[in-house]
């Protein structure tokens, strides 16, 4: 059976990549709320018609840079994010022999739920008892 990718994490494996994730999102947040606040700023530079070089720039480069190096983190470990928001995360398994996505939520304590890979979130289900 061909997979569609590469990394498959056991759930043991994807657990204990949480604390990790959840400073990543935190971080990602952090710098997209940065980045909203400056184009606001520039927006307002601009539109008046002065010249918005310098700092404000400069900041403005640094964190989507700091995004990009984030989000990196994820793509690299084919850990997909659904919404940064919400902090919803796909991890790639291997479930009953089927590869199927590990769900997870930020606000959740931990990783209770997997859905096929064409379903989404709708089709979340309870990972079963071990």
């Amino acid at each position: 059976m061909a997979f569609q990718f590469r990394k498959h994490y056991t759930l043991e494996e994807a657990r204990a990549l949480l604390p990790q994730l959840r400073e990543w999102l935190s971080d990602l947040n952090r710098a997209r709320g940065t980045v909203t606040q400056l184009d606001q700023r520039l927006g307002q530079i601009l539109g008046a018609g002065y010249d918005a070089g310098g700092s404000l720039v400069n900041d403005w480069i640094r964190q989507l840079a700091v995004i990009q190096k984030l989000l990196n983190c994820f793509r690299k470990r084919e850990i997909q994010i659904k919404d940064i928001e919400r902090g919803l995360i796909d991890f790639p398994a291997v479930l009953a022999g089927r590869e199927v996505f590990l769900c997870w939520e930020q606000d959740e304590e931990d990783i209770e739920f997997w859905h096929d890979l064409d379903t989404g979130y709708a089709g979340r289900e309870r990972l079963p008892e071990a």
